[in-house]
């Protein structure tokens, strides 16, 4: 299993009203799935890229009628949103996320919801024997990449 989360391309930010340049605002993330997305032709999809979610993002599914049927798909219709790039693939909609494996819709659900409430992919951790802490990238890189 081999899951790399890289950085996409960011955004210059204006410096601030006090002359300070402000962080760079990352707007995309690059993922690599756990287990691929398998095309109609039978190629393998790995990476991809997800964006950050925007009001309309979370808003304009709740009016689609597969969500209002079965809430289950609000996840589905979502990720289709925001995702913009798996492998080739650059229309990304919502057959395609259906048909990702379950772990890879959970590792894109994760990933989700960790950009858009904490901004990033960081997690802390706690290595059980020893107890010292340390921070891992949860959304890729095998032991020992960064």
């Amino acid at each position: 299993m081999r899951r790399v989360m890289a950085s996409a391309p960011v955004e210059e930010n204006p410096a601030t009203s006090v002359g300070e340049p402000r962080p760079k605002l990352r707007t995309e993330f690059a993922f690599e799935l756990p287990r691929g997305y398998v095309d109609d032709e039978g190629k393998v999809h790995h990476s991809g890229v997800m964006r950050l979610a925007t009001a309309r993002d979370e808003l304009v599914p709740l009016r689609d009628d597969r969500v209002r049927e079965n809430s289950a798909f609000l996840t589905v219709v979502l990720l289709a949103r925001v995702i913009t790039r798996i492998g080739d693939i650059t229309d990304v909609h919502a057959g395609v996320i259906e048909n990702l494996f379950a772990s890879d819709l959970a590792f894109l659900q994760d990933m989700y919801r960790r950009i858009n409430s904490e901004g990033h992919t960081r997690a802390g951790v706690a290595c059980p024997e020893c107890g010292h802490s340390f921070v891992v990238d949860v959304a890729g890189g095998r032991l020992g990449e960064s």
